[in-house]
């Protein structure tokens, strides 16, 4: 079992930044894909940014591709999203999702994630 926890959402002006967290428990942390989604009201789940085992490849969603930047630091068990540039189109609900299959190749895709946080709501005001 995989327990995610998102933090660092908030209320922020077009053009600003904001830096999301999501913290995992589990010893094997190393291992796991790591994404982020978004959801708008009135909209599907959206693929945000996606980072693998290592951090040796990421993958962006085509909206905020140049804008945000997927990390991970293994040692705290964290997974980081820095969002630059902000537009008000980026509001969201934004979830971290783990993907614990070992799977190689790109996964950005809901379906690829098995475990989901409650997510964090990010408000971009023009």
């Amino acid at each position: 079992q995989v327990h995610l926890v998102e933090s660092g959402g908030g209320l922020v002006q077009a053009g600003y930044s904001l830096r999301l967290s999501c913290a995992a428990s589990g010893r094997t942390f190393s291992n796991y894909n790591m994404g982020w989604f978004r959801q708008a009201p009135g909209k599907e789940r959206e693929f945000v940014a996606g980072i693998r085992v290592n951090a040796e490849y990421t993958d962006y969603g085509d909206s905020v591709k140049d804008r945000f930047t997927i990390s991970r630091d293994d040692a705290k068990n964290t997974v980081y999203l820095q969002m630059n540039s902000l537009k008000p189109e980026d509001t969201a609900v934004y979830y971290c999702a783990a993907d614990t299959s070992r799977r190689w190749g790109p996964r950005t895709a809901s379906d690829d994630y098995n475990y989901w946080g409650q997510g964090t709501q990010v408000t971009v005001s023009s």
